[in-house]
């Protein structure tokens, strides 16, 4: 396994982020512990969750398996970079009940503490904040923030799914408050099939020292070899692939890729993989197992080396916006 600071920061992490969120919902506690296991002997220690992983009833049951895991031992704890998100509404009986959501700092508050009592740890490592909230200033964001890194509740915070305009201000803003040490991390939609983020996102994260964390590597399935497994009766695409398949444009550009790595020998879903790795800003992205298997797959793309042939017809394929303003100005 490879590994680079995160941002500025001196903390070192994997060069593949180990996502959690079919924790509970897809994958039971068991093989949820043996992923974890199998992660720390391939070298990953970058793990990243949410509160609200396990969703409807059962948000928070994904930390709680984390915790778990944290529990038997044999200082799993301290080889883990633990990351995990506040924002979404926490409320037991799933109401819209004020002050258990978003970002202001009664509920920051509240979130860290129901959140290490369900990782079973003293400390979270990188909190991020998982959705913007437009109605709480980040002065008072960044006030909670101070607090929880006196307390050494966290060590640093980041962000996630953050325009580049807010990434730009919370750091001003952290900057002028001169305590919290501002965001230290952007984990954002971003793979071969959705460039946005290059437009503004990456260049914001690298101009003021962001590690990026792409989530989504594979946009749901469509750029993991999709149409192969579907002609070999393996498997066949669902949820957001599905839908992206039923335009024809869509279509032809999957196979076309799929093309292009079946004649460099490559698998589609690893290709896709070590193509995020070779991005300036990229930290790594985050891969969700459901299985054994899966990690293993995600695990052998930290080795391949794409080649300048490659790359350049993966460009073709799927073509960037470009940066901007040229990609919508001149």
């Amino acid at each position: 396994m490879e590994y680079t600071q995160l941002g500025r920061t001196g903390l070192k992490v994997s060069r593949l982020v180990l996502g959690t969120m079919n924790f509970g919902p897809q994958t039971d506690e068991a093989d949820s512990h043996a992923i974890m296991d199998a992660a720390l002997a391939a070298g990953i220690n970058f793990f990243d969750t949410a509160n609200v992983y396990g969703w409807g009833e059962n948000k928070g049951r994904t930390e709680e398996i984390i915790g778990s895991w944290f529990a038997k031992g044999g200082e799993r704890r301290d080889k883990v970079v633990l990351a995990t998100k506040v924002y979404g509404n926490m409320a037991g009986d799933g109401a819209a009940w004020p002050n258990h959501d978003k970002l202001s700092a009664l509920n920051i508050r509240r979130a860290v503490d129901a959140s290490l009592k369900r990782l079973g740890t003293d400390h979270i490592d990188v909190y991020q904040f998982h959705h913007v909230d437009r109605n709480t200033p980040f002065e008072e964001i960044w006030q909670a923030v101070d607090v929880l890194v006196q307390q050494g509740k966290i060590l640093y915070a980041g962000s996630s799914n953050f325009p580049g305009y807010k990434i730009a201000q919370a750091n001003e803003i952290a900057a002028r408050r001169g305590g919290a040490i501002g965001l230290v991390s952007e984990q954002c939609l971003y793979n071969l099939a959705e460039r946005r983020a290059e437009m503004e996102v990456i260049p914001a994260a690298r101009e003021y020292g962001l590690g990026v964390i792409p989530w989504s590597p594979l946009h749901g399935g469509l750029l993991g070899g999709v149409l192969k497994k579907e002609a070999q009766g393996v498997r066949r695409a669902s949820g957001r692939a599905a839908a992206a398949l039923e335009d024809d444009g869509v279509r032809a550009q999957v196979q076309a890729y799929e093309n292009l790595l079946d004649k460099h020998g490559l698998e589609p879903g690893e290709a896709a993989l070590a193509w995020l790795l070779t991005r300036p800003g990229v930290t790594g992205p985050i891969v969700g197992p459901r299985t054994a298997e899966q990690l293993r797959s995600a695990v052998r793309a930290v080795e391949l080396e794409l080649s300048d042939e490659l790359l350049a017809g993966l460009d073709e394929v799927f073509p960037g916006p470009g940066p901007s303003p040229e990609a919508f100005a001149w």
